[in-house]
């Protein structure tokens, strides 16, 4: 069932056995205060290894980049060694794991930075509310980053990039989406700037650029993927015209000849922005020729579809993972999926529940039988 969803795929130096890709999923169970991956977590992933790909939850690659409780981070020598142990179990039960490597920019609360306020392209506010330790609060201005702080910014990710082939990892995927640091560079409603990192969409495109650069000069554009949300506001982040700009960005991936790369594209039930938006991956497959990923609340049958067509190359499933950790095998197997529980309580409170205690199919029908 669903032939097209199992078929190998490269790519870049990976080779995925299947084409059901894990999304990454923020899940804030690092251990607190040091943001250090855990025990837990190496089950969590090792549960869903059958991923044709894993990419990692979101991870700080800074003290500054991270404002998500108990969100993971791979800037200390303690967090690289909380990883290893995560890859290694995902490598030993056949599976292969990216880092997904994060900056929030904007979205970082003060109270994340001592006190400090957080950099962005530009000195904007970001709407709505942050998740602190100590509950909701609202965003604060950011501080606009200087072209001698883009230079430490582009180092702090080339060093975190190192850290994750310290730990064992498969390759890394930069975040460039969902109105995050690299997208509030991209977009014109977050992104004033006036220097070369501002106004037409090459400008903004070259931060994006400049990072990739870094990324590449540690692993090699095979094992470098980009993820990007080419649609409508995300975060408050904005474009009035999202095919200039992505189609900027993805000129920006081409040149550069990434491993693959992910579009976060509008769902009817999507997390982050509008539904109500053109999607952009046509435009952004006739730039980019490398492998396309695509993710937005696909059913399986959705996705063999868009496989089988050509429109995407695979996709990658979040929230099902979440409730599904051999989610490949009960689409292979034409099995019911399992739903989320205490959604979206159980998504990123401490503990196991929620987390690593949903049964697989074999364990479900061991327990009927």
């Amino acid at each position: 069932m669903h032939d097209a969803l199992f078929q190998p795929l490269r790519l870049g130096a990976i080779t995925a056995p299947n084409r059901i890709l894990m999304a990454p999923l923020t899940r804030g169970r690092a251990t607190p205060p040091n943001f250090v991956p855990n025990a837990m977590m190496e089950t969590y992933y090792r549960q869903r290894a059958g991923a044709g790909l894993i990419i990692s939850e979101a991870t700080g690659i800074s003290v500054e980049g991270l404002g998500w409780p108990n969100a993971p981070g791979i800037w200390s020598d303690e967090q690289v060694e909380g990883w290893k142990p995560i890859t290694d179990g995902v490598h030993e039960e056949g599976g292969r794991i990216v880092l997904q490597m994060w900056h929030m920019g904007r979205i970082v609360h003060p109270d994340f930075l001592g006190g400090q306020p957080p950099v962005s392209a530009s000195a904007t506010t970001a709407p709505g509310h942050a998740h602190t330790p100590s509950g909701r609060k609202d965003y604060a201005q950011a501080r606009a980053l200087t072209v001698d702080d883009i230079k430490r910014l582009i180092e702090d990710y080339r060093k975190a990039a190192a850290n994750a082939k310290e730990a064992g990892f498969d390759g890394v995927q930069l975040h460039g989406a969902n109105g995050y640091l690299i997208d509030q560079f991209l977009r014109r409603s977050t992104n004033l700037r006036e220097d070369e990192y501002g106004g037409s969409a090459q400008n903004r495109s070259r931060l994006l650029g400049e990072v990739l650069d870094a990324l590449i000069d540690v692993w090699g554009a095979d094992r470098v993927g980009l993820r990007l949300s080419p649609n409508g506001d995300s975060q408050g982040a904005d474009d009035p015209d999202p095919a200039e700009t992505f189609g900027a960005a993805a000129q920006v991936a081409q040149d550069r000849g990434v491993a693959f790369l992910e579009l976060r594209q509008p769902g009817p039930d999507g997390t982050f922005g509008s539904t109500d938006v053109p999607k952009q991956d046509a435009l952004i497959r006739s730039i980019y020729k490398g492998p396309l990923v695509l993710n937005s609340d696909y059913t399986p049958e959705e996705a063999a579809k868009d496989v089988e067509s050509g429109r995407a190359d695979a996709i990658s499933f979040g929230r099902p993972f979440i409730s599904n950790p051999d989610l490949p095998v009960r689409i292979a197997k034409g099995a019911a999926l399992a739903e989320n529980v205490d959604v979206p309580k159980s998504w990123y409170l401490p503990g196991a529940e929620g987390y690593i205690d949903y049964p697989t199919l074999e364990e479900e029908q061991a327990s009927a039988a």
